[in-house]
């Protein structure tokens, strides 16, 4: 049997899913499932425990690890389950000794192995440095992601992924630029920087080289590389390099996904958050103005414990405010451990009435940016699937078979609710 990666979660993920299961392969390890799991929500976690019965009750005789912030953060909880065989931490997944001693071991397939003996889980918090991930590309992507930057130095009240992650921790400049030279060689036409944090990187290397350091080299020293592209960053963060480079340059892909998380001052402050709503608002405007053909996307959360309806409505109305198109909606899930969940909560039908809410008006935005680029020339990177991505992240789909991989003109002229259409 082939080897299985599962993976919840963030791109982040994505992207240690792909070295995990390369380093599992180059170990010798075949018949067996991995479960690269995501903490983010409670719901996050209790689809990871079904996701690893599942596959333990259709392929009994498959041992199956666990791994990701979930299985960091509640390793004796995912021990426990009878259906693991091995449960690894978030630092030990990516060291290549972790999946070839489990090579040269018969433990995998001992079913009666106590909880204890299943962990390989460090204390993350003493990670201090961050490995280098160069897979060269990605079985299931046209683009390619590079981790930049791992861990968090924030403590948001309704976040627990720092202690899943870990510090922040950021990969040497000439590290990143050879990872991505890798994958130019390789084909790849776009690339995504990713991290937990990744408008923090750079403040733990030696000099400190912010991120609009990064992107500037990484623009100068591979100029064949068509289009560079930011996962989620924090506005409040932003260098002034990096603003330059967003205003200017044009393989710096004009979409920019926002960590808001609320459109209300009190609840941004009850966050422990960095920004205020003016500061969301003021930052979109600033941008827009500097590069026009610029597109946002941000994360809300409904239902944060103590908002009410008129702080609820400063949330709903930051969508038209910053002119976001592409909306994350998530409801709040009260995680143990952290400061909110000690806040005095929301009844559960509240907090799905207004994500409800919350992705009605996100649906109305996208529809509206989708309608206004219909008949307009875009510029799309074909993908798997028939179809594609402009500069700005809007989704198209193609009516005929094409090649993923290439760059081309299009000018849809319909779209469904989801997607662009294109002959």
């Amino acid at each position: 049997m082939a080897l299985e990666v599962l993976t919840f979660g963030c791109r982040l993920n994505i992207v240690e899913s792909e070295a995990i299961k390369a380093q599992a392969e180059a170990a010798g390890l075949g018949d067996l499932a991995i479960v690269n799991t995501c903490a983010v929500t409670s719901e996050a976690a209790r689809q990871a425990r079904q996701a690893i019965r599942r596959l333990k009750r259709e392929q009994p005789g498959r041992p199956v690890v666990v791994t990701g912030c979930a299985a960091q953060i509640e390793p004796a909880g995912f021990a426990a389950m009878p259906q693991t065989a091995r449960v690894l931490g978030n630092a030990e997944k990516m060291r290549a000794e972790t999946w070839a001693t489990l090579a040269g071991s018969n433990s995998l397939r001992v079913a009666s192995a106590l909880p204890e003996d299943k962990l390989a889980v460090g204390d993350i918090m003493r990670e201090t440095a961050l490995g280098t991930l160069a897979p060269a590309s990605f079985t299931a992507h046209t683009r390619g992601f590079v981790q930049v930057q791992n861990g968090c130095d924030h403590r948001c009240t309704f976040c627990i992924i720092p202690f899943g992650r870990g510090n922040s921790r950021s990969l040497a400049v000439a590290d990143v630029v050879a990872q991505c030279r890798r994958l130019v060689e390789a084909g790849t036409r776009e690339i995504v920087l990713t991290g937990v944090d990744l408008t923090s990187y750079g403040r733990d290397l030696p000099g400190q080289p912010l991120l609009g350091r990064l992107v500037h080299t990484i623009l100068r020293e591979l100029p064949e590389l068509p289009r560079l592209r930011l996962s989620s960053i924090d506005a409040v963060e932003v260098d002034g390099e990096l603003r330059e480079l967003i205003a200017g340059e044009k393989r710096l892909m004009p979409h920019l996904h926002l960590s808001l998380q609320a459109g209300d001052d009190l609840i941004l402050k009850r966050m422990k958050r960095r920004h205020s709503r003016e500061d969301a608002i003021r930052f979109c405007a600033e941008i827009q103005a500097l590069r026009p053909d610029m597109v946002y996307g941000a994360d809300l959360i409904a239902g944060f414990p103590t908002e009410d309806e008129d702080m609820f409505s400063r949330s709903l109305s930051l969508i038209e405010a910053c002119g976001l198109s592409f909306v994350h909606v998530f409801p709040y899930s009260s995680r143990p451990g952290t400061p909110a969940a000690r806040m005095p909560q929301l009844a559960g039908e509240i907090v799905g009435e207004r994500a409800a809410r919350l992705r009605e008006a996100a649906r109305q935005a996208h529809a509206r940016h989708l309608q206004a680029r219909i008949g307009r020339p875009l510029s799309v990177l074909t993908e798997r699937g028939n179809t594609g991505r402009a500069e700005d992240f809007t989704l198209l789909r193609f009516s005929r078979d094409i090649a993923p991989g290439a760059i081309l003109p299009v000018t849809a002229m319909a779209c469904d609710d989801k997607a662009l259409m294109a002959a």
